[in-house]
């Protein structure tokens, strides 16, 4: 019945994908009854419009479920068999009922399923002559799994097939990372961070060709293919590059499996606001520990005329409260190629980079060897010394805390910007990092996105410049300004906390 399960299904049919059998348990029980109370879907017609074959057999007649399986084998379509079932089969009382869809029989009525089965073994007993068989058959495959590890052994390239498996970063990819960081330092560029999200993947895809990409109906606009790319379509399952359709949800499901296959390193995109539709597999990327990257594009009000239901407001602090997600905000073209850095390596953990549609200037310059976005948060400009005032911010709002403390300068007041480009990353620093980075001085942050992630670190007399409710639609200077999220919003702040 989920969403889901048939963006998938659609996306199986057309890709042609017929090593996909599904065996349907089509008993006609949920858990608040009979299934007709919510469903009178034509099951067999919906997959079939998909590009599926469907089939239907006797569910507790093993000879006929093999039989179906063997013809789902021989065609060139995914399978989909509808094994029709008594669910419960065997219990005289709730067998066919929605009874025993998730509760225990019960003692007597264990016992009395036992009498009807003719099954007389004591519990977690199985009897010697089917553990045999399941063995007998377990066994059918030790020749072909013999004949693959031969071929493996003395294949040329089994070492790189087995680093992939294992999901090694090849060794050039940090070099590629570096080289790209040293041509920006060597030619700052004024770049959304979706744009250079792409630039970093043009750098680093010919040392890490594992990594496989994708969109959801949204190429263009996230930025996620590039030159090195093939496309991953029916006729070419060699391709590096998916084009999801407008199926968001299932694109995330479809790169948790990705992940969970081993081989690849799977990234996606779409808009932000949408991470809405796919957060369940977002947070299933979370709890089962897989190196998913997701590319979530046009990341605040900045994405401008296309109004509040598009510009993301609450999502980076609905994604923060996650378990092991990391999410980064890259304030510039050398924090985006540093984020990407900690998301490839990053190989339990799943991450969300969330760029940018307009353009920002590029803040990082000088010596690129270190990681600075590796700590999550760093001092940008000034220092402890003469520190009056810490102003904190992420993405394009590290461009916005920089003008306000050249202003603030002009008036003798010492401002600190400290950029924060995953907050997660710098939570997992020690207390003595966290508090030389953040100091002792008034502290404001600036996010065009809601405050609640933030106010673990801000105290009563600390200051939020940003939103506090949806957005609206207008050009993106205009949407700043209207919702006070600029320089002099800044240093007003910054000198009301100063007297």
């Amino acid at each position: 019945m989920e969403g889901v399960s048939h963006e998938s299904a659609s996306m199986a049919g057309h890709m042609q994908l017929s090593r996909l059998i599904v065996l349907f348990d089509d008993n006609g029980i949920s858990i608040d009854g009979r299934t007709d109370l919510t469903v009178a879907d034509n099951i067999t017609g919906r997959f079939e419009s998909y590009g599926w074959q469907v089939l239907a057999c006797d569910g507790h007649d093993m000879g006929a479920v093999s039989a179906a399986i063997t013809a789902a084998k021989a065609d060139n379509r995914p399978s989909l068999i509808r094994c029709k079932t008594v669910i419960g089969f065997g219990s005289p009382a709730k067998q066919g009922t929605s009874s025993v869809h998730g509760a225990p029989l019960g003692d007597a009525e264990i016992e009395a399923a036992r009498a009807a089965l003719d099954w007389p073994h004591a519990a977690f007993e199985i009897p010697a002559d089917i553990l045999a068989q399941w063995r007998a058959v377990g066994a059918q495959g030790d020749g072909a799994r013999a004949d693959w590890q031969k071929q493996h052994d003395t294949h040329p390239k089994s070492a790189l097939f087995d680093a992939a498996m294992r999901g090694d970063v090849p060794d050039g990819f940090a070099t590629a990372i570096l080289e790209w960081k040293t041509a920006l330092a060597a030619d700052p560029q004024k770049l959304a961070t979706r744009v250079a999200s792409q630039k970093t993947l043009e750098a680093i895809l010919p040392a890490c060709p594992t990594l496989f990409g994708g969109s959801a109906d949204l190429t263009g606009s996230n930025n996620t293919k590039v030159g090195g790319h093939s496309n991953f379509d029916r006729d070419n399952y060699g391709g590096t590059y998916i084009h999801y359709g407008v199926r968001e949800h299932s694109m995330a499901a479809a790169m948790n499996g990705i992940a969970l296959h081993g081989g690849a390193i799977p990234y996606g995109g779409s808009f932000m606001v949408f991470t809405d539709y796919c957060r369940p597999s977002i947070r299933l990327s979370a709890l089962m520990g897989q190196r998913v990257i997701y590319v979530m594009t046009h990341d605040s009000i900045g994405l401008g005329e296309d109004g509040p239901t598009h510009q993301p407001v609450e999502h980076l602090s609905a994604l923060r409260v996650i378990p092991n997600l990391l999410v980064f905000r890259p304030g510039d073209a050398v924090e985006t190629a540093e984020a990407w850095q900690c998301a490839v390596e990053a190989a339990n953990t799943p991450s969300i980079l969330a760029l940018s549609r307009q353009g920002i200037a590029q803040f990082r310059q000088g010596d690129m060897t270190e990681n600075k976005t590796a700590f999550g948060g760093y001092i940008v400009a000034g220092d402890d010394a003469d520190r009056q005032v810490t102003l904190i911010a992420s993405g394009s709002e590290v461009g916005i805390a920089l003008a306000a403390r050249d202003s603030l300068l002009k008036d003798g007041i010492a401002a600190t910007v400290v950029s924060m480009p995953c907050m997660e990353l710098f939570r997992s620093q020690d207390a003595a990092y966290q508090n030389g980075i953040l100091g002792s001085a008034p502290r404001i942050v600036i996010e065009a996105a809601m405050q609640q992630s933030w106010d673990w670190m801000l105290g009563p007399t600390d200051g939020f410049i940003g939103m506090s409710g949806f957005g609206a639609s207008a050009p993106i200077d205009d949407l700043y300004t209207h919702f006070g999220i600029t320089e002099d919003a800044v240093v007003a702040a910054a000198r009301q906390r100063l007297g």
